[in-house]
């Protein structure tokens, strides 16, 4: 009986332990996820003639970007891409800057969602759900940054993306019937990526 008690008061207190260290580990990953709108998945590659970049933004969307969207209002979203190359003991040289936009849309009649991307040529896709707009609004794939002629070999580049999600212009007395558009005006910080070509 003398040595029951302890045994059990250890194997209760390495149970405190233990959930104590679960419940830590999780608030812990939760505290390093990312909010709000940022970047992942950035490649930048080549192909015969290019520098090709792609990319995903995730958390781009807020309910009250949804509730107007909903409402008829079209979300904007714009890229900001920058190539440059790094100079040891010099300013870094600007390559190139693009900047493009992806529309959404929703059609309240036909509810359904049309997607314009910059670009590709000003390709609209038309989908019936917003789970298969997201991805087409959020993606870039295979941007061609520059011809590969325009890069020289053995040196460091450095890419930046960010991108700027907020609504079209809206008339004026639109503006005071939707007040939540105000909202809407959201940036992603530039994400950076160094590669040597």
């Amino acid at each position: 009986m003398f040595f029951k008690k302890p045994t059990i008061c250890a194997l209760f207190c390495i149970f405190i332990l233990l959930i104590t260290l679960v419940l830590t580990k999780g608030d812990g990953a939760a505290s390093e996820q990312i909010s709000g709108p940022h970047f992942t998945d950035i490649i930048v590659t080549t192909s015969d003639t290019h520098l090709l970049f792609f990319g995903e933004l995730k958390n781009s969307l807020t309910p009250q970007m949804v509730e107007g969207l909903h409402s008829g209002i079209p979300l904007n979203f714009s890229f900001f891409v920058e190539l440059e190359r790094v100079q040891s003991n010099w300013p870094d040289k600007e390559i190139t800057s693009i900047e493009f936009n992806h529309t959404l849309s929703y059609d309240t009649l036909k509810q359904l969602y049309s997607i314009e991307t910059e670009e590709l040529s000003k390709k609209i896709h038309t989908v019936k759900s917003l789970d298969e707009a997201l991805p087409l609004i959020n993606e870039v794939n295979g941007l061609k940054i520059v011809k590969l002629e325009e890069l020289e070999p053995d040196q460091t580049y450095r890419l930046r993306v960010k991108a700027d999600l907020h609504k079209k212009t809206l008339p004026f007395s639109l503006r005071r019937v939707v007040p939540f558009v105000s909202w809407w005006d959201l940036k992603t910080d530039w994400h950076s990526i160094e590669f040597m070509y």
